[in-house]
């Protein structure tokens, strides 16, 4: 049976940074309309950035049709040390002069309902829905925690967060500190045109293995079943990573 994921395989973080990073800047030059991506936090985020940045910067390139949501974010304010919003803040955005309106984040700073529900209106105002009236993301870009979660949708999720049909769901119980956050739903990662895992660092290897195959039952694993295609970059060698069909 063949594989929904394709493997591509670097030697080191920093050569999957960039190669990830001209990959994106290659899609956005294919596409004609608007594009909307989702970013994710993570180890190798910042390093991603960094290169993104580098590139565009280098290339001249446009970013003036981008609008950048969030895959998740921890309840905490924008300015806070944890925040995803200010990795990107600092190494995106800032160094690009991305405009406020083109940046929708996750407001973390809000009682969560009430974040939930501004999240919700704003990616249904700017990305296109489909037929269930999920919003489909040009691009959506996921990391891989120890335990093999995806954005903030652990493996102890509440039937509640499982079951959820919105764009975006509070969960309040992440075994990672802090507990509460916001994150984007099964639902949302399935329909997105492209999603693509940038997998790097030891201690992801056991979840990482166990994502890949069949009837894995990490959250990765789920979003995979639930995909035709996910793109996935790792520095882990093909041993710890497994084999694609």
């Amino acid at each position: 049976m063949a594989s929904h994921f394709e493997l591509k395989r670097f030697p080191s973080d920093q050569a999957l940074a960039t190669a990830a990073a001209q990959d994106w800047l290659t899609l956005l030059g294919k596409s004609s309309g608007p594009f909307t991506v989702a970013l994710s936090g993570g180890r190798i985020t910042k390093t991603f950035f960094v290169e993104f940045t580098k590139l565009v910067k280098s290339t001249r390139a446009s970013l003036d049709k981008v609008h950048f949501f969030w895959a998740d974010e921890r309840c905490v304010p924008p300015s806070h040390p944890d925040s995803n919003f200010l990795l990107a803040e600092e190494n995106l955005f800032r160094p690009l002069g991305i405009t406020q309106e083109k940046i929708h984040r996750l407001k973390g700073e809000l009682p969560p309902a009430a974040a939930v529900t501004e999240a919700i209106s704003d990616i249904r105002r700017v990305v296109p829905l489909n037929n269930s009236g999920v919003p489909v993301l040009d691009l959506i870009f996921l990391g891989l925690g120890e335990d093999g979660h995806i954005a903030s949708l652990m493996p102890n999720a509440t039937a509640e967060v499982l079951a959820s049909r919105e764009p975006f769901v509070h969960v309040g119980n992440s075994p990672k500190p802090p507990p509460d956050r916001l994150s984007m739903t099964y639902p949302v990662l399935a329909a997105a045109k492209n999603v693509w895992n940038l997998v790097a660092g030891a201690g992801k290897e056991k979840a990482f293995q166990e994502s890949l195959q069949p009837d894995g039952k990490t959250p990765f694993a789920s979003v995979l079943r639930s995909r035709p295609q996910t793109l996935i970059y790792t520095d882990l060698n093909e041993t710890a990573a497994g084999r694609s069909n």
